[in-house]
């Protein structure tokens, strides 16, 4: 049977409320996903890819999987990595390791150690072992920090916590459990994040600036710290779940994680207070609520919905109006970023293409860049949201 929500939000696009959808959202979002072949790792012209969005989507599938105990959802991880990491466990598809030196990557990482723990197929192991391998050369700022990417010079980014880190604390968890040094190394990458991009603005938001260039040679690089002008949605987002994540992980027994307990519980209200108090979802460009050519976006949305309902459930959080707040920007993604296709499946709308700090940083350079549908940076997050929601039932 279908939702009331569900039926409300048919009805309100003209639809047959008696179509024949599932209940889940987050089955639906899998399913249509799968369906169009995304997050498959192949590009869209066949040829293998390794790609942050399909490790995202991957994350997802795995939690639905474990939930629901649909092979199809394993199935499915498993033929996207297997498209990318040969019998040997070469990683194929784009992966430039020492010649790119780029975070994005990683992302893919979890999957393959995901993989080896319930196969014990030695080419996962092989193949997480490079991505490893790669941590150990990665170039870092002077205080530590892994750049971005090699051509971005001395730049740590939110994004890059999500892409890398979340790897590196399941890769230590899995094989180097007593290594203090890098679960010490883990938390550094988090705090010195925090640290060189939180605003010291006298009001709100009070949250973390897109990225920093710790060597102030970028255009947008602030005297204060380096610093990028604005907070943007989707990189922050990245962090927050990056944060509840990682907890789970991290070993309480290390200091590390009192401390990223402690990062998530000063932003967590924080991101919630800024969340718009009319629609409930949250701006583009954070630091501009209301601007002319400012607008709600999907993606970003959908991770604080995850991060905060996760980290509620998990204990990291005391409510505080974290649950209202979540389910109140769920409710605004199924009735405005959500249609009904006549096939069964959904689309999902409003998900910026890009973010990225090669330009100027600027407010109109965020809102300049188009949206999606179906961006699987936005639809993965969407699905990872709705598990959260759906557990609260």
């Amino acid at each position: 049977m279908l939702s009331l929500l569900l039926v409300v939000s048919l009805a309100a696009r003209g639809l047959a409320a008696t179509a024949a959808l599932p209940a889940s959202y987050a089955i639906w979002a899998a399913d249509s996903a799968i369906s169009r072949g995304q997050g498959n790792g192949l590009n869209a012209s066949g040829a293998p890819l390794v790609s942050y969005e399909h490790g995202e989507l991957q994350w997802a599938l795995r939690l639905l999987y474990e939930k629901t105990g649909n092979k199809t959802y394993f199935d499915y991880i498993q033929q996207g990595v297997d498209r990318v990491v040969t019998s040997n466990g070469t990683v194929i598809g784009g992966y430039g390791f020492t010649t790119d030196y780029q975070l994005d990557p990683i992302r893919t990482g979890p999957t393959f150690l995901y993989l080896y723990n319930v196969t014990g197929q030695q080419k996962y192991k092989t193949a997480a072992d490079k991505y490893r391998q790669q941590l150990e050369t990665h170039p870092r700022t002077t205080q530590g920090q892994f750049w971005h990417k090699l051509r971005y010079p001395n730049q740590g980014w939110l994004d890059g916590i999500y892409m890398g880190d979340v790897f590196y604390a399941q890769y230590t968890h899995d094989f180097q459990p007593s290594n203090t040094s890098a679960w010490n190394d883990i938390q550094a990458q988090f705090t010195l994040m925090y640290q060189n991009t939180l605003q010291n603005a006298t009001s709100p938001p009070h949250l973390l600036y897109h990225g920093y260039d710790h060597s102030h040679t970028a255009s947008w690089a602030s005297p204060d710290r380096g610093h990028s002008p604005e907070v943007w949605d989707r990189a922050l987002g990245w962090y927050m779940m990056a944060l509840v994540d990682t907890l789970d992980i991290f070993p309480t027994s290390h200091p590390g994680h009192d401390a990223l307990l402690s990062i998530l519980r000063t932003l967590a209200p924080r991101v919630r207070d800024a969340a718009d108090p009319s629609s409930g979802a949250w701006w583009l460009v954070i630091t501009q609520p209301g601007r002319t050519g400012n607008y709600f976006e999907s993606s970003g949305t959908a991770m604080f919905v995850y991060a905060l309902l996760k980290g509620v459930r998990r204990g990291y959080l005391h409510d505080d109006g974290v649950v209202a707040a979540a389910k109140k920007a769920y409710r605004y993604m199924t009735n405005n970023w959500v249609v009904a296709n006549a096939d069964g499946t959904m689309n999902w709308l409003n998900t910026v293409q890009v973010g990225s700090l090669d330009g100027n940083g600027t407010f109109e350079y965020y809102t300049s860049v188009p949206t999606d549908v179906n961006d699987l940076k936005g639809l993965a997050a969407f699905a990872l949201s709705s598990i959260e929601y759906e557990r609260l039932r």
